[in-house]
Formats: C-alpha cells, structure tokens, sequence
C-alpha cells in the first residue's frame, strides 16, 4: 500500500538471430522493462530496428490519425485477439486508408468553403456598384481602387480637384475610383481622408452578380458534399472505433516489439540487454527467456544503506517504479505524478492521497447542497467519459471530493450557503447530534476546542475552533509528512542521517507547537521559559544545523545562518494550514450573500419583477460559487498537498515502469 513493486534486475545475452524471438517473449510476458543501452564501445553497437517495422509504424501512423479525426472511443471493453487478428487479415488497411481520405476531402472542402465565403463577402460589397470584375482586375494600364470609407458620402467633395483625371463611383459605404498610374499617390491621399478600408478584389470574369451567384452555387455543393462525407465518418466511426483503438494498440505493441533492437546491445553475432522485472515475476521470466538466450541472470535489487550521501553506490541506476495500490487509490497515483513518481525504495503516498486530498477539499468547500452538484457532475462524467483512462480517474476524484463536501456539510448543517439546523425535516436530527457527538471536557478544554458540536457553525459561534483545527490539521499533516521523510532518508542513508536530517524538524514542529500553544492558552506560561517544549526547540535546531552542514553539505557557516532562518520557515508552513479556514469562510460569505440578495428579497417582494430579477441574481451567485467551490479548494488543497507536506519526504525522480509492449487496454491480453 505505501511500498512500490519490488524490483530484479535482469541480464539476458545470447544469438544475436535470436533477438527478435527474445524481444517478443519480453513483450509475451508483459513484465519486462528494458532498459536503454547507451554506451558504445569496440565491437559493441546499439541495435538497429527490423527492417519490418517501417510497414508497421507506417499502418500505425494512419491508424493514430483516424483515431484522433473521428474521436474513436470504445466503450464496450476490449476485443478479443481472434477479431483483430481478423480484422488485420481482412483489408483493415485499405479501410483506414478510404476513411482518412474522406476526412482530408471534407477538410479540403471546408478550407475552400471558408475562402469561398470570403469572396462572397468581398463580392456582396462590391456589388453595388454594378461593374464587371474583368474591368476592375484586368485593364494594365489603369489603377483601381475600392475601399470601405467611413465618409463615403463626401467622396466627390474630397475628389472634387481630380474629377477630371479619375472615374468615380459611389454605392453606400463603397467608393471605387480609376486613374493612371501617375495620379495612384494622390488617389490614395484623398482615400485615406475619407477614412478608407481597402477592399481586395476578387478574381473572376463577368458580372459581379454572376461570380457572385457562382460562388454561392459552389458553397452550397460543397456544404452538401461536407455533410455527407461528415455523416459518413461518424457512421463508420461509430461501426469501427473499437476496432481502431483496439488495432492501434496491436500495432503500437508490434512497433515497439520490432524497434526494441535500438535498447540493446549486439555485436554482429550476440545480443545482450539489461532490464527489470518485478520480483515476484523473476522465475517466470527467467524460465521464458531460457528457450531464446544463452545466458540469463536475475538478481533482487538491494538498496545500498550507508550513513551519508556520499557513498559510492549512491548514484547507481535505480530501477523503474511500479505502483503498487489497492483498487481504490488508483485514480489518485494521477495527483502523486503531478509532483513525480516516488523514487524506487521511497514511501508512496497516493494511498495517503486518497484520504486526505478530498477530506481538505470537503472541510474547506463544506456545503451538502455544494456536494451533491458536484457528485451528480461526477456521474456525469462518468457517464459521458467514464470510458476513457482520463475520465474515469476525473470521475473518481470528484466523486471522493463530492462525498466529503456533502459529509461536512451535514457536520456544517450548510447547504446552498443556508443554515439548515432548525430546518424542520432535520431540526430533531440535529437536536440529537448537538446532544449525543461532542469532544470529551478534558480534550476540549486542553485544545480550547469549546464549539465542536455536530453542528459545526464554523462561522456563527464556532469560528475560532475553524482556525485552531485547521492549524492543528497542519501540524499534524507535517507531521506525517516528516516522519516518511525520516523513514525514507533512514531507508537510505541509516538512523543518523535521518536523525539529522528529518528528526530535527520533528524536535522543532512537535516543540515550537507546544510552546507556542502553551504560551497561547496559560497567562502563567512565559516565552522564554526553559521547559520541555522550549529544550525540544533548542535541539531541534542545533541538530538541524548539524544536519545541514555535515550531510546536506552546507558547510558549517552555511549551517549556523540557514538553521534558525529555516526553522521560521516551518512557522510559515504550519500557519499556511490556515487557508483551510479561509477559503472555507470566503465560500460562505459569497453563498450568504446570494441568498441575502436573491432569495430573501426574492420570497420578501411583491413586485414579480423584482421577484424575476432576484431570482437570476440568486442563481448567478450560486453558479458563480459553485465554480468558484471547484476551483479555489482544489487549487489550496493541492497547494498544502504538494507544496506544504510533499515537500517535506517526496522525491519524485522515479523512472515509470514501462514493460515493453506496454499493458492491454482495448485487446484481451497480448496477440
């Protein structure tokens, strides 16, 4: 759950005639992740690709290109290998090949329809003046001008001096004027005073109106012949994205089985490659190998455990990283990558993702009318794209966050931005938890926690509690986060690197919270009383200058002047929590004040106008909210996420674990 998958490192040579055979057991077995051999040296090349991957990769081009024209989906689950085998063996290509060029026709057609639209544009301007375009486009020795002019009506006062030397004409807006090319300087001066726009001409022969029609006429053709060839993509693309998607995933797997050669070794006679296989697939994979390779070696990748970063084996090559999460934390390995996969033998924390991501986003949004928008947009998705990898994780998310918003909404008892606990149908159910659920005296009272009842009026009366809670949620949050840190260095690195490095912090976070909360809640407590906490603090930073000059290799001046501004710096991070409280504030306020401005004058007024008004008004702010809602409590939540408490253990330089011929999707294993 919080480990990745363990890894064996994999060394397989043997006949280099062999190696195709090799590749395509790698790619069979489904677990096998080679890595790239770069290095060349005497009598050791890189692999060239089969010379059969060209006709491949050519097909998949096409493939890829109809997938992406006509939207392909599959939504009925993968096919099986027999009905691609099939459909390969039956003129699947010829298909692809017609469709696309259906699809470049109707594209062909639209970008002449678009310059077609223009001329007619031009041409309906122009129109007015009832002259044939030959006369205007094709007499050499005459400049032609027209233009859209904002003071068309004073052309023949502007001209009135160049009469004689031009021929003009006046329709509307347009005005068009004929001269030699001598006098072409001062017919564009008197165009400019008239505030002119000019107008390209359009070629053609005849009258304006008839090139005019004509082009019209063609417009129409091709509007029916896009229509048509439209209508027969989505036909054909309905009948067949299946089948596309579940091809191109075939021949994606075929490209990359056929150019794996360039990640291996050869000579001309041998090949050789080093890959990584999870641990528990090591027999299987050594058992397949054996019928293509001459030799074969497995071995479990062991981390190195030394005290200090600079150990020799510290920059050897790690292996890929494989995700390793239950069923339910799936979706959420999409938010850890955001930051990077974790590096191999590191703490993954998606499945610590899962809980606390849509918690925060649910104490910080907190309204049940809110959530239940946001669920019913979560089915949606799932029904309009739940097919597709992207919107199934997007659906799940936003489902998580969905049923966390309603579940502290009801805490809240808001929704909509109402108060809803003396609501009638839930009036007694509230009545009984304000009784029944409430924190022990003891803790209450130590914590200063005196409104933690059910409901949580985090606004009304129980404000202050909102801001402790959300400082305590970080504390603890950080928490956390330094102990993984503590345990991955100690992984790494043994006990006094993690002690110093991450311990420190733990001394400083756990110290300066208690002596600054004591400080906060007893007048009897002094600041610079020498007590536990304070001696917690004290050591908290001289180990942390301990651990940045010695083993983040600071130096000890660079320590002595980084630790205690650090350790402010784990001030800020804590008291960054308190933008749960804010943004959860802020999105109440908005919601109120919808329902002050719309709904309550809306039910109040007599006057159905002002009655409609409010009632737009009201929807708009809540519309406005729930936008809102979305985007800014996921933007903080991701921020205290990844910023605040990833940055404290996660380093996100893991290598994804990428099997060759990748994993089935859309085909019913491998073919």
């Amino acid at each position: 759950m919080f480990e990745t998958v363990e890894m064996a490192h994999v060394i397989a040579a043997g006949s280099r005639s062999d190696l195709d055979a090799a590749l395509r057991v790698c790619a069979d077995l489904g677990v096998v992740h080679i890595q790239e051999h770069t290095a060349e040296t005497e009598g050791v090349s890189i692999g060239s690709p089969n010379p059969n991957a060209d006709e491949i990769t050519s097909l998949l081009v096409r493939t890829r290109a109809a997938i992406a024209a006509l939207n392909s989906a599959n939504k009925k689950g993968p096919m099986s290998q027999k009905e691609v085998q099939k459909a390969l063996g039956n003129d699947f290509e010829n298909d692809v090949d017609s469709i696309l060029k259906i699809i470049d026709d109707s594209r062909e057609s639209e970008a002449e329809v678009g310059r077609l639209e223009e001329k007619v544009e031009l041409l309906s301007m122009i129109a007015p003046l009832n002259m044939p375009l030959d006369l205007l486009t094709g007499i050499e020795s005459i400049e032609v001008y027209i233009a859209d002019c904002a003071k068309a009506n004073k052309a023949k006062t502007v001209f009135a001096d160049l009469m004689d030397a031009i021929e003009l004409q006046v329709a509307g807006r347009v005005v068009a004027v004929a001269c030699e090319p001598g006098r072409a300087a001062e017919v564009q001066i008197a165009l400019g005073e008239l505030g002119s726009k000019p107008i390209q001409i359009p070629t053609g022969k005849g009258s304006t109106e008839e090139v005019l029609k004509e082009a019209k006429n063609r417009i129409s053709e091709l509007t029916s012949t896009i229509e048509s060839n439209n209508k027969a993509s989505l036909d054909w693309g309905e009948k067949h994205g299946r089948l596309l998607l579940a091809v191109n995933e075939h021949l994606e797997r075929e490209e990359e089985i056929l150019t794996g050669h360039v990640k291996c070794a050869v000579t001309p006679h041998a090949y050789a490659f080093e890959a990584w296989v999870p641990l528990e697939d090591a027999d299987a994979t050594i058992s397949a190998l054996k019928n293509v390779s001459s030799h074969v070696s497995i071995r479990k990748y062991v981390e190195s455990h030394g005290h200090g970063h600079d150990d020799e084996d510290h920059h050897e090559e790690k292996p890929p990283v494989e995700f390793k999460n239950p069923a339910a934390a799936k979706p959420f390995e999409s938010l850890t990558e955001l930051v990077g996969r974790p590096a191999y033998s590191t703490i993954d924390p998606t499945f610590m993702m899962m809980i606390t991501f849509p918690i925060f986003y649910g104490i910080i949004l907190g309204d049940a009318g809110y959530g239940l928008v946001l669920f019913i947009l979560a089915m949606t998705l799932r029904l309009k794209i739940g097919h597709t990898p992207f919107g199934a994780i997007a659906a799940t998310i936003l489902t998580w966050m969905a049923v966390w918003t309603m579940i502290f909404g009801i805490l809240y008892a808001e929704a909509f931005g109402f108060i809803i606990d003396e609501w009638g149908p839930v009036a007694g159910f509230y009545h009984w938890t304000h009784d029944a659920f409430h924190l022990p005296a003891f803790f209450a009272d130590t914590f200063n926690l005196g409104h933690t009842y059910i409901p949580f009026h985090r606004v009304d009366g129980a404000l202050v509690d909102y801001v402790l809670l959300s400082i305590y949620l970080g504390a603890t949050h950080l928490a956390i986060g330094f102990s993984i840190g503590f345990i991955n260095v100690f992984r790494a690195h043994g006990f006094v690197a993690a002690f110093f490095e991450k311990g420190s912090w733990l001394l400083l976070l756990f110290g300066g919270f208690g002596h600054l909360f004591r400080y906060v809640t007893d007048t009897r407590y002094e600041l610079f009383s020498l007590t536990g906490w304070s001696i917690s603090v004290i050591l908290g930073i001289i180990c942390l200058i301990i651990g940045l000059a010695v083993f983040e290799k600071l130096g000890w001046v660079g320590g002595f002047i980084m630790g205690p501004i650090e350790t402010f710096s784990l001030l800020a991070n804590t008291l960054s929590y308190l933008r749960i409280m804010a943004v959860g504030v802020a999105g109440v306020k908005i919601a109120e004040l919808g329902n002050d401005l719309g709904y309550h004058t809306m039910v109040t007024t007599a006057s159905p106008l002002v009655m409609a008004g409010a009632f737009v008004l009201w929807v708009s702010i809540h519309i406005f909210a729930i936008l809102l809602g979305i985007l800014s409590p996921s933007i903080h939540a991701a921020r205290l996420h990844f910023v605040e408490w990833m940055s404290k253990f996660h380093d996100g330089s893991g290598v994804a674990f990428s099997p060759l011929g990748g994993r089935p999707l859309h085909v019913e294993g491998h073919i």
